[in-house]
């Protein structure tokens, strides 16, 4: 029997889940339930699209639940619903993927994963950037000694501004987390895992200086951060940089990361998505293996079927995410992406909004 999906939230991510659901064996989308009504129907149309027939449809997500229409639910609804549709999820035994950030704030976020310590249900919250290929192949390196002992992490983001959303909730900080939630807990959920430790101290710097300033919705001036560089501090002696920059779409590499050791140095560099760019489906991720020995970097392209790339705009990671979490649906097992490392990326986040705003140093 094929796993059934339900999808809460169906904006671009969760049109992107509904496009990568597709690509899965023995898997269809059987629900959906967003309260905007453009949405919704351009969610059901995709989902036609792709073979999904007789999918059930609501306006609300409590109404979703108790249908009893699934066997896994999706949750990619703006971030300021997350922590009451997770309220309700817990309390049944779906296996949920959490879109990220899993709350806008980290008292929320902490306050949700010990809701769930007891849970038998998994929840495991979607950080596709840890999929992605070439961010999966440096890892690789770095776990078998190309760099050393690592010393050093650094990832730059250079990209384009926010997209607009259903009501503009991504132009306030109240209602996203803020940029460095909302956008960089990818990042900071990076940085634990590539350094296999915890932050001990965090500083950042940024600004609103480019984008959305002159927008207006409903007498409110958005408030997101588009520039920043963040600098934190692990508790294993390991120091991380994140530089990130909103309009810096002309960028022929959205991102860089690049870890380095006592021995060398492993990078990877990511393009950014086609659909953004004119011909950006020929470019092609690579990942650079520099030994302080050879002085001589070793180059390896890192290719993704066009069909996965095209499914979404996470260089294929949603659709690899997908691969393994549809695997513990089907047989079992532990989310590899907890409720507990969500809720740490959100606070490293929130740190580095409270850096930003006070122009202080954050001690965890």
């Amino acid at each position: 029997m094929p796993t059934r999906y339900a999808i809460i939230g169906s904006g671009m991510m969760g049109q992107e889940h509904i496009r990568n659901i597709a690509l899965l064996p023995d898997a269809q989308v059987t629900a959906i339930a967003d309260p905007d009504e453009g949405m919704r129907h351009a969610a059901t149309t995709l989902a036609g699209h792709h073979g999904f027939g007789d999918v059930a449809v609501f306006d609300d997500f409590r109404a979703l639940i108790s249908a009893d229409k699934a066997d896994a639910v999706i949750v990619a609804s703006p971030n300021e619903t997350h922590f009451a549709v997770m309220e309700a999820l817990l309390a049944t035994r779906l296996p949920v993927l959490l879109e990220k950030p899993s709350a806008t704030g980290a008292e929320a976020a902490l306050a949700l994963a010990a809701k769930a310590e007891t849970r038998e249900a998994p929840v495991w919250v979607a950080m596709e950037y840890r999929y992605m290929p070439p961010i999966a192949r440096l890892i690789e390196e770095v776990r078998n000694g190309s760099a050393g002992a690592p010393k050093m992490l650094s990832i730059v983001e250079h990209r384009y501004p926010f997209l607009t959303k259903v009501g503009h909730w991504n132009r306030f900080s109240a209602r996203s987390g803020g940029t460095m939630v909302e956008k960089c807990c990818h990042f900071f959920d990076l940085m634990r895992l590539i350094t296999e430790s915890e932050p001990v101290r965090l500083y950042a710097s940024g600004a609103q200086d480019v984008n959305h300033r002159d927008e207006d919705h409903d007498g409110l001036r958005p408030d997101m951060i588009d520039n920043a560089f963040v600098v934190i501090d692990f508790d294993n002696g390991m120091r991380a940089a994140l530089d990130l920059c909103m309009f810096a779409e002309g960028s022929y590499f959205q991102e860089q990361v690049s870890v380095t050791g006592d021995a060398g140095k492993v990078e990877a560099v990511v393009p950014g998505p086609a659909r953004f760019w004119p011909g950006g489906a020929e470019r092609v991720s690579e990942i650079i293996v520099s030994a302080r020995s050879a002085k001589s970097p070793k180059r390896e392209a890192v290719h993704v079927d066009e069909h996965v790339l095209r499914a979404g705009d996470h260089h294929g990671g949603t659709f690899y995410q997908h691969e393994r979490f549809n695997r513990l649906v089907r047989t079992g097992g532990k989310p590899e992406v907890t409720l507990h490392d969500g809720a740490r990326a959100v606070e490293m986040g929130a740190a580095a909004e409270r850096s930003i705003r006070d122009g202080c140093v954050v001690h965890f």
